[in-house]
């Protein structure tokens, strides 16, 4: 297509009306269709949000396993994802031996990150090797992963989700650097996953020492995906949703943003009157970025990339979610 930005967002806009729908993008996805979406945030920030709303479309700007979120909260609307082939390869580290193929068959990512587990390894695996230990799923899992958990959390719930839980050890699943945070917040011991997010385990503390050296005056937000010596130098250790809360509460006037770059376009608009660095400028996620003001308008006029979650499997994800929503 060759329509100028004003004209897509016009069109989106006239089909989004015909439809009965709502837009909601995460936080990393691309300044012009954060502009365009109804609702920015978190991904079950988004989901809540779009479940309480009287839409009969979801339009969800983000990652397959967002979307499946949207549908185990919104089983009777219908969802869209905006890029079809926009994953996570964090959420596709860990299986249940029964979903679809690892993140590496996927078009379009071309430095996959390694396994720590040989691939045969499954969830059920580590719960058979450690029987009757509870698994916290990270909401950045899919659909089976979650129904095959205990409870679900967030980065910003981590810590309360596992101390919630009895006995003395928890399996966390599966970013082992959310994990080891949690471990330091917490005082049960945490069973990691081995997975980890490409875009935040690669910052190490040479990266927060030359931005503390170039912004001196700057306040550093990390977020929990990053390793824990990186999360350790951090003024703040927050959740977007929290980076920006924070940002908004803060005396500060500069700050050094630890996550994906995405975040800034939100900060800055908020905060006309402060400053945002990137902790590093390739802070970049490929797959939020899929998303154009293209796919949005293709995915609504053509009602493609339909996300569905099946009802056996949304009622056992269902529970894991509530549970955590009823701490």
């Amino acid at each position: 297509m060759n329509e100028s930005p004003n004209d897509l967002n016009e069109k989106i806009l006239i089909l989004k009306e015909q439809r009965n729908a709502l837009i909601i993008a995460h936080n990393y996805q691309r300044n012009e269709v954060q502009d365009i979406a109804d609702l920015t945030g978190d991904s079950l920030e988004l989901s809540r949000k779009a479940a309480e709303t009287d839409c009969d479309v979801i339009v969800f700007c983000g990652v397959n396993f967002m979307a499946e979120s949207a549908s185990i909260l919104s089983p009777d609307k219908v969802v869209l994802l905006t890029a079809s082939d926009a994953f996570c390869p964090m959420a596709d580290m860990i299986s249940t031996g029964t979903q679809r193929e690892s993140y590496w068959t996927f078009p379009g990512y071309k430095d996959p990150p390694k396994y720590v587990y040989p691939v045969e390894y499954t969830l059920r695996d580590i719960k058979r090797d450690y029987p009757g230990v509870p698994v916290v799923a990270y909401v950045n899992t899919t659909a089976e992963v979650k129904a095959e958990s205990d409870i679900c959390c967030t980065s910003a719930n981590v810590a309360e989700v596992i101390e919630s839980l009895p006995g003395e050890r928890v399996i966390c699943v599966p970013d082992k650097n959310l994990s080891a945070w949690a471990a330091k917040n917490t005082k049960k011991e945490v069973i990691a996953w081995d997975g980890y997010c490409h875009v935040h385990d690669k910052v190490r503390p040479l990266d927060v020492e030359k931005a503390r050296k170039a912004y001196p005056n700057a306040v550093f937000m990390a977020h929990p995906e990053c390793r824990l010596d990186v999360l350790e130098m951090a003024d703040n250790v927050a959740s977007t949703s929290g980076m920006l809360r924070f940002a908004a509460g803060s005396s500060a006037a500069e700050f050094i943003v630890g996550t994906e770059i995405g975040l800034l376009h939100r900060l800055r608009k908020e905060n006309p009157g402060k400053t945002f660095y990137p902790l590093r400028k390739d802070m970049v996620c490929p797959n939020m970025k899929k998303t154009t003001l293209e796919s949005v308008y293709i995915a609504l006029k053509e009602m493609k990339h339909v996300v569905k979650v099946s009802s056996e499997i949304r009622e056992q994800a269902w529970e894991a979610l509530s549970r955590m929503i009823s701490l």
